[in-house]
């Protein structure tokens, strides 16, 4: 399993991804990647990577583009939202400390970043965006990767409306909005629509990071019959 290998400006880890399509400078190129490819499976060993889909950098062409172009389709790629007080559209807070939400003073929206405040969230609820996403995911089966450790694939469907969390399960667990987000409504629809379009076809493995999830629900997750991930953790 590779850790992020995507070109990056590196703010967390490669976990902020500025390009799927290419190699971060300091791990080399897509031509020492295909090596490692090629002489992996000649030794009947198998290799999955890290895929990074609920958020990007926001050097990530499409987050620029939204930014410098309102009118954009991309703007509709990732959570933006008003707000008529000058605060946060909501209380949800992020996993890096402080308020989940940045301000765009351009067009007086704020944007939604779980994480650092270069990884904004994508919405998921656009079909154009899935579109991509399982578009980039075959490129890479293409090019032989196995499979995929998907991090915190949970989270990428959010509940519409975006409401405020609960400050008793925000005080509990320490994050407001968490239960938003956690086992969103459409996550069981994603995770079937991403293996049908790109998986499937490839055979290929899949691990999920699922923060939160219980037994229960990683039953659900990764039952044979259901075709959502293979495994989770």
């Amino acid at each position: 399993w590779l850790s992020p290998i995507y070109d990056s400006p590196n703010d967390d880890n490669g976990y902020d991804i500025r390009d799927y399509y290419n190699i971060m400078n300091e791990f080399g190129t897509m031509e020492d990647l295909d090596c490692l490819l090629d002489e992996l499976h000649k030794r009947d060993m198998r290799m999955i990577m890290d895929l990074v889909v609920n958020h990007t950098s926001d050097e990530h062409p499409w987050f620029v583009e939204a930014l410098s172009n309102p009118s954009s389709k991309y703007k509709e790629y990732y959570l933006f939202r008003t707000s008529e007080d000058e605060m946060p559209p909501n209380n949800w807070n992020s996993f890096f400390s402080g308020s989940a939400w940045n301000y765009y003073e351009q067009f007086e929206e704020w944007g939604l970043h779980l994480f650092s405040k270069k990884q904004m969230d994508l919405n998921w609820e656009n079909a154009d965006v899935r579109d991509d996403i399982y578009s980039m995911i075959r490129w890479w089966l293409e090019k032989g990767v196995d499979g995929f450790r998907l991090d915190v694939i949970n989270y990428i469907s959010k509940k519409t409306g975006l409401p405020n969390g609960n400050k008793n399960i925000g005080k509990l667990m320490g994050y407001y909005g968490i239960e938003h987000y956690y086992y969103g409504p459409q996550l069981h629809k994603y995770l079937k629509e991403m293996k049908q379009e790109a998986f499937e076809p490839y055979q290929a493995f899949t691990v999920g990071e699922t923060p939160g999830v219980g037994m229960e629900m990683s039953k659900l997750l990764t039952a044979e019959d259901r075709k959502e991930l293979d495994m989770v953790f």
